[in-house]
């Protein structure tokens, strides 16, 4: 089978050392994944630190935990793996134990990845419902000034629904610029109140905005039943396997994005962990080219509006 190459549709800053330097056993959220998500990559407890378990872990060269040097190093690593494009977004995460920011990153520290990378990385902004009027302004610079394709935002890290009253300005704002928005649905990982990434909750939202394109990202997993529901039942709602390894994915899942229910809505995204393991999984799985080419690339562009 020929390469696909694909587009990544969620991606993050610390993907990159050159431009944001992030140390993830700063933040509690982190250090508790690293003890339960990861624990088996992870026995000391924390992400590595030192030069000599930077070297003993470097299998993990590639992720958000163990960055690319430079964006040229990136771009390089595009090229090989087979990526045409990746989405980098200005995330706001808030934790609601230490009641700080574990990720406040700016479309000018992503602006500078795209410009690095000659624009083999799509820009995205990002949104913090404690300070809306500051949001949109950012998001609307973005768009504007820096051509950004959409907003990906966290609804859990803030102990908010994504039909809470706070988000609806963010929607307002990316119907009138014709922009995507990406929403984290499903579980959080992170010591976060899982309940509120219930799909369900954004479709209200999909009936309210009929003309919003609206990305349901990491699966939705444990409410996988419900996520394919919505990327099947409205026009405008997409969803992205990122967070997940494709094989691992439930077996309902597989069947609907491989399906004629399916594979014109799910995209491709690696969620920081590695560019080349879960395309080189989707691209081993039992399914026509056509669909395995839908996931990797072609949906991204019909969501992101690339081919307009």
């Amino acid at each position: 089978m020929e390469d696909i190459k694909a587009i990544d549709i969620m991606n993050y800053p610390p993907q990159v050392k050159e431009c944001v330097n992030y140390n993830f056993n700063e933040y509690e959220e982190w250090l508790h994944m690293a003890k339960t998500t990861f624990k088996a990559m992870l026995p000391m407890g924390r992400f590595p630190e030192t030069a000599e378990e930077l070297e003993k872990h470097k299998y993990l060269y590639g992720t958000m935990f163990y960055p690319y040097e430079t964006v040229a190093d990136l771009v390089s690593a595009m090229d090989e793996i087979g990526y045409e494009k990746i989405c980098i977004c200005a995330v706001k995460m808030w934790s609601l134990r230490s009641h700080r920011f574990v990720w406040d990153f700016t479309v000018d520290q992503v602006q500078e990845i795209v410009e690095k990378s000659n624009n083999r990385v799509i820009g995205a902004a990002g949104y913090n419902p404690f300070d809306i009027e500051g949001s949109l302004r950012e998001i609307e610079r973005a768009v504007k000034e820096y051509d950004f394709k959409f907003v990906y935002f966290h609804t859990m890290s803030f102990g908010l629904a994504p039909n809470d009253k706070r988000f609806y300005p963010l929607y307002a704002k990316c119907n009138e610029l014709n922009i995507p928005v990406s929403v984290q649905v499903g579980h959080s990982a992170e010591p976060m109140p899982s309940a509120l990434g219930n799909p369900m909750y954004m479709d209200e939202i999909a009936i309210t905005f009929p003309n919003l394109k609206i990305n349901l990202s990491h699966t939705g997993w444990p409410w996988f039943r419900e996520w394919c529901d919505l990327v099947w039942k409205h026009p405008n709602v997409y969803g992205d396997i990122s967070a997940y390894m494709p094989k691992s994915l439930e077996p309902y899942q597989i069947k609907f994005m491989f399906s004629g229910r399916g594979r014109n809505k799910v995209m491709w995204g690696t969620n920081g962990i590695g560019l080349a393991r879960g395309k080189k999984e989707l691209m081993e799985m039992e399914a026509k080219e056509e669909a395995k080419k839908r996931i990797l690339r072609d949906n991204a562009i019909q969501f992101l509006g690339l081919g307009e």
